[in-house]
């Protein structure tokens, strides 16, 4: 790759693109920042979706038109494949890429350009961006646009999940869930394998999401016998949060307040509702046994009354949370 002098120019426009991409504005607020060192006069992010394994343009600005169909067709290219591998943004036109050029831009009087393949920093390929001009771009382009594309690929990053950093404390592990049962990476928080491989959170996530409740709390005894504090909230996944979502996460715990399981069980009937008589109905327990354990509930979390109780249980998230 050609190697270039950096100035107070370049510097500034790199620092700005990281700026803007990890401000919010985005595509143009990065394409902006970087036209001031590089003159592209059209652009197009092309996002990969790793839940489906498709392309498709996401943001474009300066063409006359973008084909619904070339996102695709230029994935499906043996060049694309090679720059995958090298990383190396291709210059319009390379071998391989005549056609697609001749049908998709030349018409429209772009005689320059390159597209680049973008990976983030822990090299996951999120997409593509195309550049073009009508007149030559300087030598530098490739080397300018490979210097920022780690930046960039935040923006073409359709698992990236729109979510408060504040609703969930340090220590959780994350997975974001589309209403049809998707699974997204939740940007920012480490996966959570736990929740990941248990079948029934697609269902837990859908219910939720159909619920009118903004968020959810309580206690998960996973299938290796782990108790786990669970926190679900409300959520947009994909770019730009466009699809209405809900974000699972979880961290191991130990049961709070020295309660045992069978007390967590009778906490989470008195939460609901029901009366002793139908508590040990539930749980097939004597009426007498039931009465015990709340007496230790009682004692454990300094409750003096059930309604004291009721509302401790469901804002400390006490309740067992069972899955459909």
């Amino acid at each position: 790759m050609d190697q270039i002098t950096l100035n107070t120019r370049h510097l500034h426009a790199f620092t700005e693109v990281g700026f803007q991409v990890a401000g919010g504005s985005g595509a143009h607020g990065a394409m902006t920042a970087l036209r001031k060192i590089i003159p592209v006069e059209a652009y197009e992010f092309v996002a990969f979706d790793p839940a489906t394994g498709c392309h498709r343009s996401l943001v474009s600005s300066g063409y006359t038109r973008v084909d619904v169909d070339a996102a695709e067709e230029y994935a499906r290219l043996d060049p694309y494949r090679r720059a995958m591998a090298s990383r190396v943004p291709l210059p319009m036109g390379s071998p391989g890429t005549e056609l697609y050029y001749r049908r998709h831009l030349e018409p429209y009087g772009w005689r320059s350009g390159l597209t680049a393949p973008l990976f983030v920093t822990e090299g996951r390929y999120t997409g593509l961006l195309h550049v073009n001009s009508r007149d030559a771009l300087p030598p530098e382009t490739t080397t300018v646009i490979s210097a920022v594309s780690s930046a960039l690929a935040h923006v073409t990053d359709l698992t990236r999940c729109v979510i408060d950093p504040l609703g969930l404390p340090p220590g959780f592990h994350a997975v974001a869930f589309e209403r049809g049962g998707r699974r997204r990476a939740v940007a920012g928080w480490p996966a959570s394998e736990a929740v990941d491989t248990e079948p029934s959170m697609a269902e837990l996530a859908r219910d939720f999401i159909d619920s009118r409740e903004l968020s959810r709390r309580g206690l998960w005894l996973d299938s290796s016998g782990q108790w786990r504090e669970v926190r679900v909230h409300r959520a947009g996944v994909g770019f730009h949060g466009a699809i209405q979502g809900a974000v699972i996460a979880e961290r191991p715990c130990s049961l709070p307040y020295d309660l045992t399981a069978r007390e967590i069980e009778v906490l989470t009937r008195v939460a609901l509702g029901d009366s002793n008589p139908q508590i040990a109905a539930a749980l097939v327990l004597s009426v007498r046994t039931v009465t015990t354990h709340l007496e230790h509930i009682f004692a454990k979390l300094g409750c003096d009354s059930r309604t004291r109780l009721t509302t401790k249980v469901l804002a400390e998230g006490l309740c067992r949370l069972d899955l459909p």
